[in-house]
């Protein structure tokens, strides 16, 4: 276990901290110089000045040697124990727990817990709480230039630390709370963000789709009749017969597919036409693969898996055909599906046995239009679409997608992955 958290979410800007110190270091010089020369209070005048001067150059040491834009857990945790020291060593010089700027000795511990991990506070609450306890029992007088004493019940006196205390943890709490409830939200609109960007995406590949199946109507329907006029001008002739005939399967196979990308799929794809297990999700799945290809597809699954039916839904189907499609496409001789099901999580692992995805974009899979610039790759010519479309339609319907080149075979992998209580209650 790691001390300090190294998550972007823990640490601060470094501009804001340093500008907040310069304004404690100035106050802190015109408390000290005010209440010694204008007030004439008696005090380690030279050592308190020379304490300020250990933030002074702690600041320049941030400003001209620490180049981060950020301070991390751990560089944040030294220089906030720093402050606090210097605020406990000013304090013990000028009275201790009864002065009155001791209140000021709670902030950099306050300051940084919106921002800083839960270990990293709870230390620094800690050396601010010992601190303000070291106070209360040891300190220097401050002698008044008039003479007179400061004389206050101890039930008073010792009701300051305990004040400072509660409100010391009492404001850090808050303060976290605020920063982890600021963060998720924070997350929650990232995330919203992108899956608008992504549902953009799709509308955009759909009116293009809508768009392309009527502009190559018209064009096929003339080839279409073209084809049967040459089949009556060469009838007799069996080798051009031959041809034609399979050029006009072929005319009839995109005027399907054309159809097909004009369809709502919720209503004319009849693939799945009741709700069934996840088992038996996947093997009707590859069975419509099996009927077209030549590839080996390999299906395993816990015995135990679990059995309860989910809602039929024709986003999860062309998620998974379209990751099963790559799989088949790029596979050398075999795709390995593996699903494992329990009472919480339901698992289905994507892997074939091909050249894997190309390095370049292992970090830009999900992206639409997506191709790598290796000319040896095989999926050079590829768009990236079948991803992107698969992933998106899968992580809307509450999966995570993990893809990255398999770590027991040669190909690629695709890791989808279900919390149960989201899977089977999909509508």
């Amino acid at each position: 276990m790691k001390f300090f958290e190294t998550s972007k979410h823990h640490s601060f800007k470094k501009s804001t901290y340093i500008t907040l110190r310069w304004i404690g270091i100035i106050g802190q010089l015109i408390a000290v110089n005010f209440v010694y020369f204008v007030l004439n209070f008696k005090f380690d005048f030279i050592t308190s000045n020379l304490i300020i001067l250990i933030g002074i150059i702690s600041n320049f040491y941030l400003i001209f040697i620490y180049k981060k834009t950020q301070l991390s857990d751990r560089s944040a945790f030294i220089f906030l124990v720093i402050d606090i020291l210097q605020l406990a060593i000013l304090l013990y010089l000028s009275g201790g727990i009864i002065n009155p700027f001791v209140i000021f000795i709670i902030i950099p511990s306050v300051f940084s817990s919106s921002n800083l991990s839960f270990t990293t506070n709870s230390l620094l609450v800690l050396l601010t709480s010992v601190s303000i306890i070291f106070l209360t029992f040891y300190s220097t007088d401050l002698p008044s230039p008039l003479g007179d004493h400061f004389h206050v019940s101890p039930y008073y006196y010792y009701s300051i630390p305990i004040a400072l205390i509660i409100a010391l943890v009492f404001l850090n709490y808050f303060a976290m709370t605020f920063g982890t409830q600021s963060r998720l939200r924070k997350e929650a609109l990232t995330k919203m963000e992108e899956v608008m960007a992504k549902e953009h995406e799709l509308l955009s590949l759909g009116g293009q789709a809508a768009a392309a199946a009527h502009s190559l109507g018209t064009p096929l329907s003339t080839i279409k009749i073209i084809t049967q006029e040459l089949l009556k001008q060469f009838e007799g002739n069996k080798d051009v017969e031959k041809d034609i005939n399979l050029l006009s399967s072929q005319v009839e196979r995109c005027n399907e597919i054309l159809k097909k990308l004009s369809l709502n799929p919720d209503e004319e794809d009849e693939f799945i036409d009741k709700d069934i297990s996840i088992r038996d999700y996947l093997n009707e799945i590859l069975n419509s693969f099996k009927e077209i290809s030549t590839k080996k597809f390999i299906f395993n699954f816990d015995q135990d898996s679990n059995s309860k039916k989910i809602v039929k839904s024709i986003e999860i189907v062309y998620g998974l055909r379209n990751f099963i499609g790559n799989a088949n496409k790029f596979s050398d001789d075999n795709v390995f599906i593996n699903l494992k099901s329990d009472s919480e999580f339901t698992e289905i692992s994507v892997e074939d046995d091909g050249p894997g995805y190309p390095k370049d974009i292992l970090s830009k899979i999900g992206e639409p239009y997506l191709k790598s610039n290796n000319p040896q790759d095989k999926s050079k010519t590829g768009l990236g679409l079948g991803l992107f479309i698969g992933k998106t339609l899968l992580e809307k319907n509450f999966a995570s997608v993990i893809c990255r080149n398999s770590k027991t075979r040669s190909g690629a992998e695709v890791i989808i992955k279900w919390r149960n209580k989201d899977l089977f209650n999909i509508q």
